[in-house]
């Protein structure tokens, strides 16, 4: 193959590597999104009716339901540091493999 416009995308897209390359990338995003979502939909349902156990004191005037609040900020910057390290050992290798060999049949 000799430009873009020749390279067969749905031969690309069925091939062994590609596939493999998108079942990695759901194994980690699947589960960690309904991690996610189920650990804020606790809290969103815990705010509405656990009214006395969000506003038990921990310290000073700061309650469960800001340490909660808190923690999905916490959460959230946690499952992209899970994600990068995840690119980076998993999927990143796999498609700079499939990028390299793309860019070889054009040469």
């Amino acid at each position: 193959m000799t430009s873009a416009e020749e390279t067969d995308w749905i031969q690309v897209q069925e091939s062994p590597e590609f596939v493999e390359l998108k079942r990695r990338l759901r194994r980690f995003v699947f589960p960690m999104t309904l991690a996610f979502l189920g650990w804020y939909l606790l809290y969103v349902v815990l705010a509405d009716y656990a009214h006395g156990f969000m506003s038990t004191k921990v310290v000073g005037n700061v309650n469960v339901g800001l340490v909660f609040g808190l923690l999905q900020f916490a959460s959230t910057f946690l499952i992209t540091f899970l994600y990068v390290c995840h690119a980076d050992r998993k999927l990143d290798p796999l498609a700079e493999e499939i990028r390299e060999g793309l860019e070889g049949d054009r040469r």
